[in-house]
């Protein structure tokens, strides 16, 4: 993953050819052209645990429309983060009962919510490189 710079307060990352664009929110100066970095990381959260309710769904032949998750954040004021994150599976009343369970151990399965419970080590090195 390549992440360059690209006027005022954009970053850019680039990864398996695709270019993601971030932007800060106009308030932190920022021109809020694109989502901001945290709002990826929240989103991937929620996109994640779709794709695996999604897969389940498909794979059992159940009809997808109707179904939504929804995403809540609780701001701990204190730490002034995240402390907490609420994903709902919103199910119609067609939902087969026998699977209500399932799809939440299905959306449990998500990698970035492994990932978070099991953090991998982050380190932040300089390199320098003649240009």
């Amino acid at each position: 993953m390549k992440i360059t710079f690209e006027g005022k307060k954009k970053v850019i990352a680039e990864f398996n050819g695709h270019r993601i664009v971030t932007d800060q929110p106009v308030r932190a100066g920022g021109e809020g052209s694109a989502p901001a970095p945290f709002d990826l990381f929240l989103a991937s959260l929620g996109t994640c645990a779709g794709i695996y309710v999604k897969s389940f769904c498909e794979q059992r032949g159940i009809s997808t429309d109707g179904i939504s998750l929804e995403q809540e954040m609780k701001y701990n004021a204190e730490t002034r983060m995240i402390g907490g994150v609420e994903i709902r599976i919103i199910l119609p009343e067609t939902f087969p009962e026998k699977y209500r369970d399932a799809v939440i151990n299905a959306a449990n399965l998500c990698a970035v919510k492994k990932h978070l419970h099991n953090a991998p080590e982050m380190k932040v090195v300089t390199e320098v490189r003649s240009v």
